[in-house]
C-alpha cells in the first residue's frame, strides 16, 4: 500500500476548490431541507385529511418518491426539464435548477412523513379540548397542534439535513461543483486519487458530525424542558 501525499494542498488553488465545493454542498442541503419542509407540509396534511382522494394522492406521491433512488429522480427530471446553459455567479442553472428540484421533491416526501408523525404524536385530547372551546379545525392546527408538533419534528429535520448533505453528492453527475465534484477536479489535476477522496470524506464528516451532535443536544434540552 503506497503512502498518501497531500503536498498538493500547499498550493492554495486546490484548497479553494474544496472550499467552494463545501460551500455549494452546504447551500444545496440547506435549500433542499428548508424548501422541502414547506412543500412537505402539503402531502402531510393531505394524508391526515378525511378526504380519501387526498389521502390516495399524497400516499402515492410519498411512496413513489421514497421507493425510487434519488439518482434516478435527478436524471429523470434533468432529462425532462433540459434548459439552455445559463451561468449566474458561475453556476450553470441548466443543471442546478433540475438538480435542486429533484432534491427538493425527494426531501419533501421524507419530511412529509416526519411532519405527519409529529402531528400524530400530539395527544388527541388537545384537539378535543380546542373543539370544546369552539375553535375551528384551522385554528386548532395552527395554534394548538403545530406548536407542539414542532418539538417532535425538529430532531428528525436535523437528521434529514445530515442526509441531504450526503445526498448532494449526486450533483456531480450534473456538473455542479459541489464537494464530490470538486474532489474529482482535484483528482484529475493532481492524479492524487486517494488523497482527494480522503479530503472529501473528512469535509463531509466535518459537516455531518457536528450537526448530528447539535441536534442531539437540542433534543435532550427539549426533553428536559418537557419533563419540568
Amino acid at each position: 500500500m503506497t503512502n498518501m501525499d497531500f503536498s498538493f494542498l500547499l498550493e492554495g488553488y486546490y484548497i479553494q476548490i474544496f472550499l467552494r465545493g463545501l460551500g455549494m454542498t452546504l447551500l444545496l442541503a440547506v435549500m433542499s431541507v428548508m424548501l422541502g419542509t414547506m412543500l412537505g407540509i402539503i402531502p402531510a396534511l393531505m394524508r391526515l385529511s378525511k378526504n380519501k382522494v387526498f389521502q390516495l394522492i399524497a400516499t402515492a406521491y410519498v411512496e413513489l418518491i421514497r421507493g425510487t433512488p434519488i439518482l434516478v429522480q435527478v436524471l429523470l427530471i434533468y432529462s425532462f426539464f433540459r434548459m439552455p446553459v445559463t451561468l449566474v455567479f458561475g453556476i450553470d442553472l441548466s443543471s442546478f435548477i433540475p438538480g435542486m428540484l429533484a432534491l427538493l421533491i425527494n426531501s419533501s416526501a421524507y419530511v412529509s412523513e416526519v411532519i405527519r408523525g409529529g402531528i400524530n404524536a400530539v395527544d388527541k385530547g388537545q384537539t378535543e379540548a380546542a373543539e370544546s372551546l369552539g375553535m375551528s379545525k384551522k385554528q386548532t392546527m395552527v395554534k394548538i397542534i403545530m406548536p407542539q408538533a414542532v418539538k417532535n419534528i425538529l430532531p428528525a429535520l436535523g437528521n434529514e439535513f445530515v442526509t441531504m448533505i450526503k445526498e448532494t453528492s449526486i450533483f456531480m453527475y450534473l456538473g455542479i461543483a459541489e464537494l464530490m465534484y470538486s474532489a474529482i477536479i482535484v483528482r484529475t489535476s493532481t492524479y492524487a486519487v486517494k488523497e482527494s477522496y480522503v479530503i472529501a470524506a473528512v469535509l463531509y464528516f466535518l459537516l455531518t458530525f457536528p450537526t448530528s451532535k447539535l441536534m442531539a443536544y437540542f433534543e435532550r434540552r427539549m426533553k428536559r424542558a418537557d419533563a419540568r
